[in-house]
């Protein structure tokens, strides 16, 4: 049975040139919750007789996503380029949200941190689902794992 799953991320780090505590923190947990439970198919590797579990480096060139995917001894399978132009906005969004709740978290209130945390959680899902649009057809996920590769998609994304 091919194991249809990321076994491995890695992130470009010359792409992040600046990232405060509370990202590093998201970033490591969308990793870590990442590779724990994915489902995630690239569909022209599988047809080819490829099986995973697969390794995956994502960094931004271009204004392209870049998803240079690898088998578990890290022979290169095959590399997906995904325009953002779409997702500008999405990361734009988020990041303001994100930066409401870190500051809510320090002094707000319980109501008022759970609404905007609610917000955030909308904008997350909304990506991820814009995300699932743009890979139909070159990779069969799940939207958890979509949710969890547009954390690592805004992350690839901070600029200072």
């Amino acid at each position: 049975m091919p194991d249809h799953r990321i076994s491995h991320i890695e992130l470009d780090d010359a792409t992040i040139i600046w990232r405060n505590a509370d990202i590093e923190q998201e970033r490591r947990i969308a990793i870590f919750d990442l590779i724990e439970e994915n489902s995630f198919k690239p569909l022209r590797a599988a047809e080819a007789g490829h099986a995973g579990p697969w390794r995956l480096f994502l960094s931004v060139t271009d204004g392209r996503l870049v998803m240079e995917i690898r088998n578990e001894v890290d022979d290169p399978i095959e590399t997906l380029l995904l325009g953002l132009a779409r997702f500008r906005r999405p990361i734009r969004e988020y990041f303001a949200i994100c930066d409401s709740y870190y500051q809510a978290i320090r002094k707000a209130s319980a109501q008022e941190i759970e609404t905007i945390d609610m917000a955030r959680r909308a904008i997350h899902d909304d990506a991820a689902r814009l995300l699932l649009e743009r890979l139909d057809g070159k990779v069969d996920t799940d939207f958890s794992t979509a949710r969890r590769l547009f954390t690592l998609i805004c992350v690839l994304h901070i600029k200072g």
